[in-house]
């Protein structure tokens, strides 16, 4: 059977197909003596949402702020991104000679 022509239910997320199951009180022929399965009720799940933004900071009202550190963290900060476009400006222009093709004489 052709996956496009396959009679069923697709996820709306990934596409897959999913075996639709009789409910109870429709046997399958020949499948009358399996034990009904229970029927839970389809919910529909609610996209998550990040809290409110008021609600996060309200955490950090309180506490008190230490320049030092918060110095310290920023000088990080700035050093690591420092690396990180030195290595990048490092590989473009590896990847720009390697590209540059030799001439011949």
């Amino acid at each position: 059977m052709s996956r496009d022509t396959h009679p069923g239910v697709q996820c709306p997320h990934c596409q897959s197909h999913l075996a639709l199951v009789p409910a109870t009180g429709n046997p399958v022929s020949g499948n009358s003596a399996a034990a009904p399965l229970p029927v839970l009720p389809i919910v529909a799940k609610e996209e998550w949402q990040p809290p409110p933004v008021a609600e996060v900071l309200a955490v950090y009202a309180g506490r008190a702020k230490d320049t030092v550190t918060a110095a310290r963290g920023a000088a990080k900060v700035r050093e690591s991104l420092n690396r990180a476009k030195a290595a990048a400006a490092g590989r473009k222009a590896a990847q720009k000679t390697a590209r540059r093709t030799p001439r011949s004489a």
